[in-house]
């Protein structure tokens, strides 16, 4: 059997193969609330038979969106359509998961195809918030340094999102730390220039990070796993780097985290990325093998044999994939094909099921 479709066992739960949906901003919600798109969305991805569904950066607060369409999580209002989404995920075979977000200084923004900058006005927007007034695109409003009290605000509404991420039937929480949203806003050197015990030194970038997780770890069960999704560079000098990240994951092994999802950049808006085919597994690789933590590899990872060649590596234990599952939500039964598995299809779609050729 292919390592891409060999089962998974992370905590209580067994994936049925080493395929995650990756999450991905739909921008298509009103007031947080999720929809029929978002159970379209996300439940064809698992018809489409893919493992473990974590459902798209969903905000903590309201001002922790990224935009006016961005799901929510703040209020238990949210929590019937959740419901009925993940009920529909399980039911396929898929595990639910929800990633917890905060965009920080990059909140009160556009959707990409309306631009993605920043709104300072009308009924869209909002104040931003940061570690410091630092603002990410030159040109932009400042965000409002966070105070003490904002700080313990965060990590509180973290906590409670957690409470009601257990409520709406979730089975794994990631926690974003990644792509310069707020807790990335906190690591980064480059955006983070206090001079409290929440700046300065890696252990108080870090503060924030390892105070949510205290949190949510309160409430959320020992036996469901939590993510942590960090970039793991920012790809622009003087800003938060690969050997950071491999201690920070060492300190998170110690702290019961489960897997670590390895993506790169988004917090300097001159950073300079070197594009290409599975740019950011090298991060995946690095940090599993120097900390023993278990890694997701993500980034232009886009055919079946490229994903079974970085698991026969042993460069990561799961595979995130996005764009590649927006463009074929079948992808991991395409893939199966292409490796040769036998895997159940949906008994509604049994019949287009492609067959291998007998060999003479």
């Amino acid at each position: 059997m292919s390592l891409l479709f060999s089962p998974y066992n992370i905590k209580s739960l067994t994936l049925r193969n080493r395929i995650v949906v990756s999450p991905m901003c739909q921008y298509s919600a009103e007031d947080g609330f999720a929809n029929d798109w978002h159970l379209v969305h996300l439940g064809s991805r698992a018809v489409g038979g893919a493992a473990l569904i974590i459902q798209e950066a969903s905000a903590v607060s309201p001002e922790g969106r990224i935009s006016a369409g961005d799901l929510g999580i703040w209020k238990d209002e949210h929590l019937e359509m959740l419901q009925k989404i993940n009920s529909f995920i399980h039911q396929h075979g898929a595990i639910a998961g929800i990633q917890l977000a905060h965009a920080g200084r990059k909140a009160s923004s556009t959707p990409p195809w309306e631009g993605g900058r920043q709104i300072t006005s009308g009924p869209n927007s909002w104040q931003t918030v940061a570690p410091s007034a630092i603002p990410f695109h030159e040109g932009d409003a400042a965000p409002l340094a966070l105070t003490l009290e904002g700080i313990q605000k965060v990590s509180s509404d973290f906590k409670a999102a957690a409470t009601r991420a257990l409520s709406a039937g979730y089975k794994v929480i990631e926690i974003h730390a990644a792509h310069g949203y707020l807790i990335h806003q906190f690591l980064s050197p480059l955006s983070n220039t206090r001079t409290d015990e929440y700046g300065g030194s890696f252990d108080n970038r870090i503060r924030l990070l390892m105070e949510i997780i205290d949190g949510v770890q309160q409430v959320w069960p020992t036996e469901n796993p939590l993510l942590v999704r960090i970039s793991a560079t920012d790809w622009a000098e003087g800003g938060w780097t690969a050997d950071e990240a491999v201690k920070l994951a060492s300190m998170l092994v110690d702290k019961g985290v489960a897997l670590i999802d390895c993506s790169s950049g988004g917090l300097a808006a001159h950073q300079q990325i070197p594009l290409s085919p599975g740019y950011q597994v090298q991060f995946a690789e690095r940090i599993k093998k120097e900390t023993g933590m278990p890694t997701g590899a993500v980034g232009l990872i886009t055919g079946a044999q490229q994903a079974e060649e970085i698991l026969q590596k042993g460069q990561a234990d799961l595979i995130f994939v996005a764009r590649e599952l927006l463009r074929d939500p079948y992808f991991p039964l395409h893939a199966a094909f292409e490796l040769d598995e036998e895997v159940q299809w949906p008994q509604q779609y049994e019949r287009a099921k492609p067959r291998k050729k007998v060999k003479h």
